[in-house]
């Protein structure tokens, strides 16, 4: 990473623009863990949709008293104090800072850091796509905790980066695939690893969603309320844009604050938003980690600009000592093997995983499972060998008191995300193409022209 003069740096945070290289802090040691009694300093980056999700499920959107019932089930006290919050916009922010009147306001994360790095343990990161990995490598750079909502990040070169960070820092992280919970995913999860299907030999995995290829981005007038520069970040710099008319069906649709995530420049599409929720559960139930190959196909002729309604993917990943070759296929869409068992797009609507065994099949997702045939496992019942979460960010909380690792950290979640990136890459490049994890290295030029992402001027790491 470019080293800065902390002169500089302040100038071009100053400046409210993206102007000068992220400053690096590169001897900071890594700070201890909290102890159980102390509460844990939180800043958060992103106050919009998936912010306020977070901030809900924290108790941080909440009044003071109850916020403070919200750590276990209301038995303890919430286990942070909010001292920093920053967005790009007043108007998705107004809520958290409403409820959050102790906490200091910021426009740019670089300013943050910069005033109140000693006073911040922990950092939740929760920006669109583009903007997940600065002000998360700044925090990890700082030797601060961190929240990051998936997928991670926008490229596969900047999850890597994140993930190795991360274990260099030895800093709690969890990713923001919060299904990981859900006791209908983890039966799921259960039924594979007891070997009650046998050896899984491919898993088909979807989200039934056409959200995709919205209308063209025409220049428009900025609202008051948006910092659009900050908001573009490390992309380059343009005129202010929106989604140009098409008939009712974009009325009242923006770019900002959502619809950014169907528009390669900022998002990943529904992969990146559905992926590591979905892919989770063949992730932990085969101990899956980097592919080897990854194949792309399907759907219309890819756009450079938009992201599909409907997309093909597939992943080799090579034998373990645990499980034999596995073959992932990845769907936007619903995948043509389900056809075969006959069953409605209702009774199919539960399930988003088919396990192919050798002794038999399985259907999951987050709320519940089918086993096939039925006949062979109707009097079945699910051991459960999973420890209860305390609740998904009370496990990082936990993590950065010293307990156990959560869940969903960085060194479980890294490798899924950048599977969820692949997939995007090989269906743009419509190629089958080896990957070798270790160097990041496609064979495929095309695809290799995008691991990792070209930063505008001032945003060099």
């Amino acid at each position: 990473m470019s080293r800065v003069s902390r002169r500089n740096f302040l100038q071009g945070a100053a400046a409210g623009l993206a102007v000068s290289p992220l400053l690096v802090h590169s001897s900071l040691a890594v700070e201890k863990s909290k102890a159980a009694s102390e509460k844990i300093n939180l800043a958060v980056v992103g106050l919009g949709n998936q912010g306020s999700a977070n901030l809900n499920a924290i108790g941080a959107n909440k009044d003071a008293k109850a916020a403070d019932d919200a750590g276990k089930g209301g038995k303890s006290p919430r286990a942070w104090n909010m001292v920093a919050l920053c967005d790009v916009d007043d108007k998705t922010a107004g809520k958290a800072y409403e409820h959050n009147p102790g906490a200091k306001k910021f426009y740019d994360f670089r300013k943050m850091f910069d005033e109140m790095e000693k006073q911040i343990d922990a950092v939740l990161v929760a920006t669109p796509d583009h903007t997940h990995f600065h002000p998360s490598y700044m925090a990890l750079q700082r030797g601060k905790h961190l929240y990051c909502e998936k997928p991670l990040a926008h490229s596969v070169w900047e999850i890597r980066e994140l993930t190795k960070l991360a274990a260099e820092k030895k800093l709690a992280t969890q990713l923001g695939a919060q299904r990981h919970t859900l006791d209908g995913l983890r039966d799921g999860v259960e039924i594979v690893k007891a070997g009650t299907i046998g050896q899984i030999k491919e898993v088909h995995s979807w989200i039934a969603s056409p959200r995709g290829m919205y209308p063209d981005l025409k220049e428009a007038t900025a609202p008051e309320n948006l910092k659009w520069d900050l908001w573009l970040g490390p992309t380059p710099d343009r005129h202010y844009v929106e989604l140009a008319a098409d008939g009712d069906k974009s009325r009242g649709i923006k770019l900002v604050p959502y619809q950014w995530r169907f528009y390669w420049d900022y998002g990943t599409g529904e992969a990146g938003n559905w992926g590591c929720h979905i892919l989770d559960i063949p992730y932990w139930a085969l101990d899956l980690k980097y592919p080897t190959k990854v194949k792309g196909s399907g759907g219309p002729t890819p756009d450079p600009i938009k992201t599909p309604k409907e997309m093909q993917t597939e992943f080799q990943f090579a034998a373990t000592d645990k499980r034999p070759a596995v073959t992932l296929h990845w769907y936007q869409g619903k995948p043509k093997i389900l056809e075969s068992l006959k069953m409605s797009d209702k009774e199919l609507s539960p399930y988003n995983n088919y396990f192919v065994g050798t002794e038999g099949t399985l259907l999951c997702g987050f709320s519940g499972h089918k086993l096939l045939p039925d006949d062979k496992f109707k009097n079945h019942k699910v051991k459960q060998t999973f420890a209860k979460s305390p609740g998904f960010h009370e496990e990082w909380f936990n993590a950065i008191r010293g307990g156990e690792a959560a869940t969903c950290n960085f060194n479980y979640s890294g490798p899924m995300a950048e599977t969820v990136i692949l997939a995007n890459l090989a269906y743009r490049t419509q190629s089958e193409f080896a990957w070798d994890a270790a160097q990041l290295k496609a064979a495929n030029d095309n695809v290799q022209a995008m691991i990792k992402p070209t930063f505008k001027k001032g945003w060099e790491v």
